[in-house]
């Protein structure tokens, strides 16, 4: 009598992540191709600012450009905060139900966001400035977003990566959000301290509150 063995189909969890680097890596290939000069211009943001100056206007903030590499960030990212719970300890870096409630809290969180500071902005009479300001940080932000690519294919594929590493990149990318802040109100001096006190409210109700609110419901609800 024959005797046969089950043996259970390991199956690898692995291929979406995989796909979806393989997505970005794409997107900006076809964004270069495609807008090839302020490609450039954008990659040497970290040593001049001309990417600022020049695609200021709001045709140029919401063309396929923008929207490309707004896609690309959000999935840099969203790839970013799981692989960060995973190395400490919070979830599975292969789970993908997992990564996709976070890319859609960070997309609905940037989203509502963007359309909460157009109706103060609105209300206030302030939307050149807010316009201007927040293409600034979106635009050092996706910067980020791009840079961090490479460091989540490293944080994948490679085990036992330490918690330093995670920490001091968070370090980093908190740091780098700082000084844009402190460049983009150095940029705008005049026109923030002829609307100081809106500025003041826009400040406190848009860039710090939502902070605050995200780590205070994220330390409770690991508690």
């Amino acid at each position: 009598m024959n005797e046969f063995v089950l043996h259970p189909r390991l199956t690898d969890n692995s291929d979406w992540v995989t796909l979806l680097f393989l997505i970005c890596f794409a997107t900006i290939a076809v964004t270069k191709s495609v807008f090839e000069n302020r490609f450039g211009d954008f990659a040497n943001l970290l040593f001049s600012d001309k990417y600022i100056k020049v695609y200021r206007e709001s045709s140029n903030i919401k063309n396929g450009f923008t929207i490309a590499l707004f896609f690309v960030q959000v999935i840099s990212f969203a790839f970013f905060i799981q692989l960060s719970l995973h190395i400490y300890g919070f979830g599975a870096k292969e789970d993908w139900m997992q990564y996709i409630q976070i890319a859609n809290f960070l997309l609905f969180f940037i989203l509502s966001k963007v359309l909460i500071e157009k109706i103060i902005a609105t209300a206030f009479h302030i939307e050149e400035f807010v316009e201007q300001f927040n293409h600034q940080k979106v635009t050092y932000r996706t910067y980020i977003g791009l840079i961090l690519l490479p460091i989540n294919m490293l944080f994948f594929y490679y085990e036992n990566i330490n918690t330093v590493f995670p920490t001091l990149i968070i370090a980093i990318v908190i740091a780098a959000n700082l000084v844009t802040y402190v460049v983009s109100v150095k940029n705008y001096q005049n026109l923030i301290f002829s609307k100081l006190f809106y500025f003041i409210l826009y400040l406190c109700a848009l860039e710090i509150a939502p902070y605050y609110f995200m780590y205070y419901w994220f330390t409770k609800g690991v508690a």
